[in-house]
């Protein structure tokens, strides 16, 4: 759900990825050391971007604890930065991110799970490695939204969304299995849909409560 998404394969093939490692420390203790950067960005990552990335999470003691390869069929996971859709240190750590690039970010408790853990120790520093594989304009726009609601009844239905990515995935000529799409629709449905009617309504879809929407 994007005004452009990205041709992923094409873009791989295209790319010519160099290899550093270089180290910031943010504020709150975040650590991010970027692994690899394309030599091209053609836009870097900021807040209410769509981003597609895979993510694996390990505790300092090297034990892993979520691999996004491993979840939901193996596909990267879709999510708008910077809007609480992932925990506050990827929302921080992942900004400014190019399309292939890789980073090492490291995460204090109070930007992780806190003292309440939830599936972690409380209180633990968490180590994530991600690679990012595309970053577009955020969904939220209401030219984006009008783009996808086709038939102007200030909602996104399942078709509507499956129509929007097929046009735009496709734009290259690669087509997708219909099991791709599936993935996406359902994650962003997940994520969005709070009343559970198997649309996205205007006010669902408008996170940043545009006036215009």
């Amino acid at each position: 759900m994007e005004a452009r998404v990205l041709a992923l394969l094409m873009m791989l093939s295209a790319w010519s990825l160099a290899a550093e490692s270089t180290a910031t420390q943010h504020a709150d203790d975040l650590k991010v050391e970027v692994l690899f950067s394309p030599h091209e960005c053609p836009r870097k990552s900021k807040k209410g971007d769509l981003v597609n990335a895979h993510y694996d999470g390990y505790l300092q003691d090297g034990s892993q604890f979520y691999c996004s390869r491993s979840d939901r069929s193996g596909h990267p996971q879709w999510f708008v930065l910077g809007v609480g859709q992932v925990i506050r240190g990827l929302d921080e750590g992942m900004k400014d991110m190019c399309p292939g690039e890789r980073r090492r970010i490291t995460v204090p408790p109070e930007l992780g799970f806190g003292a309440q853990g939830k599936g972690v120790p409380p209180n633990a520093t968490l180590v994530f490695e991600v690679e990012v594989f595309s970053v577009s304009r955020g969904p939220r726009s209401m030219e984006a939204f009008k783009e996808m609601d086709l038939d102007a009844d200030r909602s996104l239905t399942p078709s509507e969304l499956r129509r929007y990515l097929k046009a735009e995935y496709e734009k290259g000529g690669k087509r997708k299995e219909e099991s791709f799409y599936d993935g996406i629709i359902d994650d962003v449905l997940r994520k969005s849909d709070r009343d559970g009617d198997g649309t996205i309504s205007a006010a669902e879809y408008n996170v940043y409560e545009h006036d215009e929407l």
